[in-house]
Order: structure tokens, then sequence, then C-alpha cells
């Protein structure tokens, strides 16, 4: 029943790193995330980054046309939840966003040694089934 889902590998990066990896993604500083990458053909996607786009996508074509619209400004605009997204980056594999689960499987094995050192601070695996992800307050639709 799995294999109908997507996946999708996240990490949050130490303070330090994680500023390198949004303004310089190929510094040596993080090498040893990016060859895994590179290995995987996936790339970082900082979250805070990808808010905030989608914020500003909203609101030059209408909020009302982006459903997400309310809670993401409400958290971009929250300094905790921005200094923790700041620090969170989604994987993109072979520039999607969600991919299948061997994908997953193999990158996060990969990542796996990285976990609990100087960079990686979490890693974790998110598939796409609706009863695994939080849902949206009513409120903030």
């Amino acid at each position: 029943m799995s294999d109908q889902w997507e996946y999708q590998v996240r990490i949050n990066l130490a303070d330090a790193f994680a500023e390198v990896a949004r303004s310089d993604p190929g510094s040596l500083a993080i090498k040893p995330l990016t060859d895994i990458l590179t290995k995987h053909h996936a790339t970082l996607k900082n979250q805070f980054d990808a808010f905030a786009e989608y914020v500003a996508e909203a609101e030059k074509h209408g909020p009302e046309h982006f459903p997400l619209y309310k809670w993401t400004k409400v958290t971009i605009e929250d300094p905790e939840k921005k200094a923790k997204h700041i620090k969170s980056f989604t994987l993109h594999v072979n520039g999607n966003e969600v991919y299948a689960k061997e994908f997953a499987d193999a990158l996060e094995a990969d990542l796996q040694p990285l976990l609990g050192g100087a960079l990686i601070t979490r890693l974790s695996k998110h598939d796409t089934n609706p009863a695994s992800n939080p849902q949206i307050p009513e409120h903030l639709r």
C-alpha cells in the first residue's frame, strides 16, 4: 500500500551550516553533504526561503488563489518559527519535491552517518499520505 505514496527527505543543519547552505551551497564547509546530494542528483531547498517565495507569489497573483497563504504568512512572520525553518531543508531529487520510496530510502541511508555530527542535526523522511501530515487549522485557511 505504501507504494502509492511519494516521499521527501528533510534535514536540519546546525546553525553555522544552515546559513552557508542557503547562501553558498557549493561551499567546501558542507562538502560531505553536497557529495551525497550530488550522488543522488539531489538539491537543498531551505524551508523558510520556500515559504517566503510562496507568500511573495501569492501576494503577486492574489492570495485567494493560494490555499496555504494565511498559514504560510503567519509562519514566516513568527520569529520562533522563522528560527526553526531557517535551519530546515527539503531535499529535491532530480528536481522533484517528492519522489519514489527507493530514492528516499537510498538518500536517507547515505545521509545517516552525518546525523548527529557537526553538520546535520535532524534527518527525517515524510510521505504524501494525507493521514501522515498535519492539517492546517481552520482559521488559517
